[in-house]
């Protein structure tokens, strides 16, 4: 598991690359998305081999092959020792039992009660340590629907060699999750609150990144799941549920609450790379773009719905073209032109052998609004626990689309009720509180600009803003 990989663009016009040049590059100059030319692979005794360790030493071992060239053995152990030194749980990614065979994976005990700590706590460690070594600053730019946000601006918090620009739909993200970005005083962090939706902040990203001489200017990089790094670090959590319920020696099946893709994209690498996965789900709000693909082949957008989870409202799922690439059997210009369909037209049509191929192991599910709610209750009635509305999405869809009964179904529960408190109380009647480390969260002051949604607008903000430039 130790050689070297190289990374290919999605649309097979960028160049291949290293895994530090990917960490810093984010999106492809191509416009696509960087994967690994081939997916490493674990052994079942490897896989066996991950009982029995921390999460830290865990995550050292599965994410070495894709580090290779970029960070060693010892540096990326020494990452993520420090990277999960923090969390408010030993086991970092702690498993609870629902029910028969069923279970719910913790992901919110991180410092900004979010999954996506799980991966940017190590990834702004990797900035670092690739930057110093290079002598270079770089220019983070990302769109968040809520948690990436948060995540991103802590790991890249006070950083000397990093600047990080935040791009938030005004209005349409949770208060807990406003704050959690606004309140961070730093001077590296900019807050940017966009009159417009996620997609609209998540295609001004990808613009700026497409201006390849701004690119090299204030040398952008990206924290959004676009950055192939986000990715690896998520697969740990899939690996260390499952061998702590008997992979390698019995299939798993999970359900993740998603929007953008990213999250259920990496446990479909784990099971490129060995993990016995017998299903994943798909669980999606009323914004339903990735059911309707998988049901129908049309990959259409619609007009973002607000709801109850807003960190799913959203309809271009950026990762999913990850994904047409293997099922297109990796062929760079029919991703490219599915592509350019979407840009052109709002649309593209993936073919019916195409689909069956995603359907061997993906389901997909939408779970309405009062359905989110019910389930939140039901769970807080038979367990006493209290989840957060995209954990109960994940829930609802996972139990719909569960396979067979004898095989463990892990929910993965992506953020701390606390931060979705209103949701939260109208469901059960109870206001969850924040932790103790946020607790005084809602009085800090608050530091963001308000931007129109136009991308010259944005622009010209971050370029007279970045060090780098």
């Amino acid at each position: 598991m130790k050689n070297r990989l190289s990374y290919i663009s999605t649309r097979g016009l960028a160049p291949v690359l290293g895994f530090d040049d990917v960490l810093l590059a984010g999106l492809a100059r191509d416009g696509g998305l960087y994967v690994p030319d081939v997916y490493p692979a674990m052994a079942k005794s490897d896989i066996a081999a991950l009982r029995g360790l921390s999460y830290a030493d865990a995550a050292a071992r599965i994410l070495a092959p894709f580090v290779a060239g970029g960070l060693g053995e010892s540096e990326l152990a020494e990452l993520t020792r420090d990277a999960y030194a923090g969390f408010d749980h030993p086991a970092v990614a702690p498993l609870s039992q629902i029910d028969a065979n069923e279970w719910i994976l913790e992901l919110y005990h991180g410092p900004t009660l979010a999954f996506k700590d799980l991966a940017l706590q190590l990834v702004g460690r990797m900035f670092d340590a690739v930057l110093k070594k290079r002598g270079e600053r770089i220019t983070v730019v990302g769109a968040t629907s809520g948690d990436t946000g948060s995540a991103a601006i802590e790991a890249c918090r006070d950083r000397d060699n990093v600047d990080i620009f935040m791009l938030h739909p005004a209005g349409r993200v949770s208060e807990v999750q406003r704050r959690q970005m606004t309140t961070v005083q730093a001077s590296n962090v900019y807050n940017i609150a966009v009159d417009g939706t996620f997609d609209d902040c998540q295609s001004m990203v990808k613009a700026l990144f497409s201006d390849h001489e701004l690119r090299d200017r204030l040398n952008l990089s990206a924290v959004n799941s676009i950055n192939w790094a986000r990715v690896a670090a998520q697969t740990v959590y899939y690996l260390t549920a499952a061998v702590s319920l008997g992979a390698p020696d019995r299939k798993i099946a999970f359900s993740v609450p998603t929007g953008n893709f990213g999250d259920v994209y990496a446990g479909y690498v784990a099971s490129k790379m060995g993990l016995p996965v017998e299903r994943l789900v798909i669980a999606t709000n009323m914004n339903d773009i990735l059911v309707r693909c998988l049901k129908t082949g049309s990959y259409a957008v619609t007009a973002v719905v607000p709801t109850i989870s807003p960190s799913m409202d959203i309809q271009v799922s950026s990762n999913f073209e990850r994904l047409l690439f293997d099922l297109y059997d990796r062929n760079g210009k029919s991703v490219a032109g599915l592509m350019g369909d979407l840009s052109a037209k709002g649309a593209f049509e993936v073919d019916r052998g195409h689909l069956a191929e995603a359907s061997a192991l993906f389901r997909a599910a939408e779970v309405s609004e009062d359905k989110t709610l019910a389930t939140m209750a039901e769970i807080h009635r038979s367990t006493g626990l209290l989840i957060d509305p995209h954990t109960a999405v994940g829930i609802a869809a996972g139990r719909r689309e569960r396979p067979d009964a004898a095989v463990p179904m892990v929910h993965l529960s992506t953020a701390h009720p606390a931060k979705f408190p209103d949701a939260v109380e109208r469901a059960t009647g109870v206001r969850p509180a924040l932790p103790a480390h946020l607790k005084d969260l809602l009085e800090r002051p608050e530091r963001y600009d308000r931007l129109d949604n136009d991308l010259a607008t944005v622009k010209q903000y971050i370029e007279s803003k970045s060090r780098a430039a």
